[in-house]
C-alpha cells in the first residue's frame, strides 16, 4: 500500500514547520510527504528544503522552480506527480493528530478500490496559538456534514486539509476550468462516481490565522457582509452560478440515469421558467445546509432578484 501526502505551501514560514512535524508523528510511518511551493517570499522554501534533507520520505518537488499556480493547480500538480494507492492532502498551517492516517485508512479500506473514493472527517478549529476555539467545524459551520451528490451541488463540507482519495478517484480528475476549489470538486466527483464517506471525528487542529487562503466563517466576517448587502448579494449569485458550472463538469462523466437528471436539473435551473423553477427546486429537494441559507437560495432562485446572466 503506497501512501502519498500532498502539501501545498506558500509564505508559510511562521507554522509550516510543525504541520510537517505532526506528519512525522503518525501513528503510521510508511508514506511519502510531496511538497509544491507556490512561489513563496518567505523563508518556506529553506524550511521544506531542510525537512527534505533530513526525511527521505519527505520531497520538495519544485526546490528551483518556484512559479506562482494557486492554489487548485498546485494540489492538481501534487497529485499527478507520483501514483499512489491513497493520496492525503495537506494545508501548510494546520496539526495532524497522530491517528489521522490510520483512522481514515481503516474506513477507506473497507471500500471498493476499483471505485472512487473521498473520505473526510471534522476537525477542530483553533487560533494561533493552538486554544480550541470550536470543537467541531462540522457541527458549527453546517447543519451535517455532505454525503450524497444532492448536498455537495449546492454546498460544500468537504474540508480539503481532512480528505483521502483513493487512485480511482485521482485518476477522474483531469481539468482546472470552473473549479470553485480542488476539495469541492473532488467531492462532487465521488459522490457522482463513487462514494463521499464523512467520519465523525477529528483529524486535525484548523488554525484560523489572518492568512487564510480560506478560514471557517465566524461573525466577523458575517458582520462584514451584512454590512454590504451589495456585495452580499453578488456573492450569492457568484456561488450559485459557480457552483452550476462546477457541477455541469459532471456531465462529461458516465453518470447512472438519476445522477445525471440531478446535475442536469441543477445546472439548468435558471433557464427554466418560473413555473419550473418552483417545481425543480420541489422535484430534487436542492437546498444550502442551513435554513436561513435555503431560505435565501430558493428566494434568488425563484425569484432572480439581481440575477445578471453572463
Amino acid at each position: 500500500m503506497k501512501i502519498n501526502i500532498l502539501l501545498s505551501a506558500y509564505n508559510g514560514q511562521e507554522f509550516i514547520a510543525e504541520q510537517i512535524e505532526s506528519i512525522q508523528k503518525q501513528s503510521i510511518k510508511d508514506w511519502n510527504l510531496f511538497i509544491r511551493d507556490d512561489g513563496s517570499t518567505d523563508k518556506t522554501p529553506e524550511i521544506i528544503a531542510a525537512f527534505a534533507k533530513q526525511d527521505e520520505r519527505i520531497h520538495f518537488i519544485n526546490a528551483n522552480h518556484r512559479e506562482n499556480y494557486g492554489v487548485i493547480k498546485n494540489f492538481y500538480t501534487l497529485l499527478k506527480y507520483d501514483k499512489a494507492d491513497y493520496y492525503f492532502f495537506s494545508d501548510q498551517d494546520d496539526i495532524w493528530i497522530p491517528q489521522k492516517l490510520e483512522l481514515t485508512l481503516k474506513s477507506a479500506q473497507k471500500e471498493k478500490q476499483t471505485e472512487p473514493l473521498l473520505v473526510y472527517t471534522d476537525l477542530k478549529i483553533v487560533n494561533q496559538e493552538l486554544t480550541v476555539l470550536h470543537e467541531s467545524m462540522i457541527k458549527t459551520q453546517s447543519h451535517h456534514a455532505n454525503t450524497s451528490l444532492l448536498q455537495e451541488l449546492t454546498e460544500n463540507t468537504v474540508t480539503g486539509g481532512t480528505m483521502m482519495i483513493n487512485h480511482s478517484l485521482a485518476e477522474k480528475w483531469e481539468r482546472l476550468d470552473h473549479i470553485i476549489m480542488h476539495d469541492w470538486y473532488l467531492a462532487l466527483l465521488a459522490a457522482s462516481l463513487g462514494k463521499l464517506i464523512y467520519l465523525d471525528v477529528p483529524t486535525e487542529l484548523y488554525r484560523q490565522h489572518d492568512s487564510n487562503v480560506l478560514g471557517a466563517r465566524t461573525w466577523s466576517k458575517r458582520l462584514k457582509n451584512w454590512l454590504r448587502p451589495d456585495q452580499l448579494f453578488a456573492k450569492y449569485w457568484w456561488l450559485i452560478t459557480a457552483s452550476q458550472k462546477q457541477a455541469k463538469l459532471l456531465l462529461a462523466f458516465d453518470l447512472s440515469k438519476e445522477k445525471r437528471q440531478l446535475v442536469e436539473a441543477y445546472v439548468t435551473l435558471l433557464e427554466q421558467s418560473f413555473v419550473k423553477r418552483i417545481n425543480l427546486l420541489r422535484q430534487y429537494g436542492f437546498a444550502k445546509n442551513r435554513a436561513f441559507h435555503t431560505f435565501v437560495f430558493k428566494t434568488l432562485i425563484i425569484t432572480k432578484i439581481g440575477y445578471r446572466r453572463k
